[in-house]
């Protein structure tokens, strides 16, 4: 009886905060779609203001689902095999090179995006393209694809591993091939995650970075929250939910462990 007692109020407790994080999130969607704000759902409920937002900013979503998307390909490009180097070679020098890569997430956003100004502003045409903003995207996440890739490869012997298939006679490509990627491939998905979560939703650093031209959703719901109606604000929250949420699910689908067959026999 007390235990079934504490399960309650663990449970209370847990619904008390999942209600105090996901209650203003639900109540910014809903100003996005009634008429009226400050009246509420008394005046009614329409999609108008999600369709001023989408012909308004439409070019921020498609932007930021690309700078997403092309930050991933490169953590993944540079991400993984600096992991698999890192996990191979634990020396003083990369664990050293392993602490650099966080300096980028313990440096506020700001100062990240001052240093890109002064290094590389006076480059006209590089400073107002969608690759200057990749570029602070790509030094703020690849951290996170570095560290999750790290963690999967530091946990199974992959130095036996590799000396087993080099003893068939398999080269190095072959070997980082099969052996390698397989194993951290649900290291790869965690990092893929949290990267295009991190990119989508990044503020700070793109506030400094962007332009009028190259604006991403965050910058264009701050914009829209300063000057326009709040109804629209919360219009663009809800078009950022809705563009977000099907590219999460699908990460996490890809992400769910493998049966336990198939592990059985890799073993095999």
């Amino acid at each position: 009886m007390k235990r079934r007692g504490l399960f309650y109020l663990q449970l209370g407790f847990t619904l008390l905060v999942c209600a105090f994080l996901v209650v203003p999130v639900i109540l910014s969607i809903m100003a996005g779609l009634t008429v009226n704000y400050f009246v509420g759902l008394e005046s009614g409920l329409t999609l108008r203001w999600v369709f001023e937002v989408w012909n308004g900013y439409r070019d921020t979503i498609f932007l930021s689902i690309g700078l997403a998307l092309a930050c991933l390909a490169v953590t993944l490009v540079i991400g993984v095999p600096a992991a698999y180097v890192l996990a191979k070679r634990q020396t003083s020098l990369t664990r050293a090179l392993e602490e650099m890569l966080v300096l980028p997430v313990a440096v506020p956003g700001l100062a990240t995006a001052l240093a890109l100004i002064v290094t590389y502003g006076s480059l006209s045409g590089f400073r107002t393209s969608w690759a200057f903003i990749l570029v602070g995207h790509v030094l703020f996440t690849l951290p996170f694809m570095v560290r999750s890739v790290l963690a999967v490869l530091s946990a199974i012997d992959l130095k036996t591993l590799e000396e087993g298939a080099a003893s068939l006679g398999a080269g190095f490509w072959p070997r980082f091939r099969d052996i390698v990627l397989p194993n951290c491939r649900q290291g790869i998905l965690a990092g893929s995650l949290m990267v295009v979560t991190l990119s989508m939703g990044e503020f700070n650093m793109t506030w400094l970075l962007h332009t009028p031209f190259t604006k991403t959703l965050p910058v264009g719901l701050a914009d829209a929250y300063a000057s326009l109606r709040l109804e629209v604000g919360s219009a663009y929250t809800l078009v950022f939910f809705l563009m977000i949420m099907p590219l999460l699910l699908a990460l996490q689908a890809f992400a769910k462990p493998r049966p336990a067959k198939f592990v059985a026999e890799d073993a095999e």
